[in-house]
């Protein structure tokens, strides 16, 4: 059966959703610890760390758990947002002209916090820096992302972006890169790229996790090429996520500048170099390709890796959900994500689906303007 362009980008962003949450209760612990805390790997959806995750720290105040995605799925939905307000390619300065307003004047329900607030009050601090330097110290979108940490930041909130440009995932790298200069600088600017070109690769006819992962070391640069590489060398020799889970840190430890001890960072950490990538986006792709494209298994991988799984799980759910449409995503853990986050994971994408229809059609426009412009004046005389 040919999956439809809308079967693909509601598998991607409710698959990225469901990774979220499955992934939220068990950010920033390593596996060991994991297993600890649930006797066992994380097959589903699991409750809180902290039983008292109120006041416990370093959680507090978020509800990380129970279905409750974090603020990786909230920064989806809005750029989703900006692109049903746009209805065309975006740039650095959608960010400042949409994003930004979105993000703080419109109160919506945030799950973790289990009230309605501006999204500004959940986002990271990296989030709240497109803030400052857009809205209030009217920096050029272009280059406002220079100075800011380097994280996923800019890349967990990308798949719009390459299915937007579903099936052209170099399109998707352009864009995105463009994006995500109003937010990040460096190896978090490529990894945006990167992660939204393979989103993209992943709508491709027939396109399998091998496919993905060789177009995004086709356009991806530095540090984040040779973290792809490495990991992908390393994810060939695993068929499941439990064997790959220590193979997988030490393939991409080198490049990852947080470290060993992920709640207590490097000096060297998150700044900016040619050197490094952020460690999501290369253990996402590595799980992708232990589990052969299957959704649940490179979910699941991504969300027992611990470390920052909520991002790697978003980014693995995408790409998967891309490959395999909707139908790959248990029907149980949507709905369970969808309730307990008071969302509607289905009408973003159908909103997005319907954008990149008309976006393709103003393409391809564009393309025909061109062709004929060209055509006039290369033709010999």
């Amino acid at each position: 059966m040919t999956l439809t362009l809308e079967d693909r980008v509601a598998g991607a962003l409710v698959g990225a959703a469901v990774g979220d949450a499955l992934g939220g209760p068990v950010e920033g612990w390593s596996p060991d610890r994991i297993v600890e805390r649930h006797g066992g790997r994380v097959h589903g959806i699991v409750g809180p760390w902290y039983e008292d995750w109120r006041t416990a720290r370093p959680i507090a105040p978020y509800y990380k758990g129970d279905g409750h995605v974090t603020d990786d799925t909230l920064m989806t939905h809005a750029l989703v947002r900006v692109y049903a307000t746009v209805r065309d390619h975006l740039d650095a300065y959608a960010v400042a002209d949409h994003l930004v307003p979105d993000l703080m004047t419109v109160p919506r329900w945030i799950p973790e916090l289990e009230a309605e607030a501006l999204p500004l009050q959940r986002v990271f601090l990296a989030e709240k820096w497109i803030v400052t330097r857009l809205h209030y110290a009217h920096a050029d979108p272009r280059e406002a992302g220079t100075g800011n940490i380097v994280n996923c930041g800019a890349a967990m909130y990308m798949a719009p972006v390459g299915l937007v440009n579903a099936g052209n995932p170099a399109a998707a790298y352009a864009e995105a890169v463009d994006v995500a200069g109003a937010h990040q600088s460096s190896y978090g600017r490529e990894a945006a790229g990167v992660f939204a070109a393979a989103v993209a690769a992943a709508c491709v006819p027939g396109a399998s996790a091998a496919s993905v992962v060789d177009t995004a070391l086709a356009l991806a640069k530095d540090g984040t090429r040779a973290a792809i590489a490495a990991v992908r060398e390393v994810a060939a020799r695993h068929r499941d996520f439990e064997s790959a889970l220590a193979p997988l840190r030490e393939a991409v430890a080198p490049y990852d500048s947080v470290g060993p001890d992920y709640r207590a960072p490097s000096l060297g950490a998150r700044r900016p170099s040619r050197l490094h990538s952020i460690e999501e986006l290369p253990v996402a792709l590595g799980m992708l390709l232990v589990a052969d494209g299957g959704y649940e298994d490179a979910v699941l991988g991504a969300v027992n890796y611990g470390r920052d799984c909520d991002s790697t799980a978003t980014m693995a759910g995408a790409i998967a959900g891309a490959l395999g449409g909707a139908g790959v995503v248990p029907e149980g853990w949507a709905k369970q994500v969808a309730e307990a986050s008071r969302l509607d994971l289905h009408a973003p994408a159908a909103e997005l689906a319907a954008v990149a229809r008309e976006v393709f059609a103003r393409d391809r426009e564009r393309r025909r303007a061109h062709e004929t412009a060209f055509t006039a004046i290369a033709s010999p005389r």
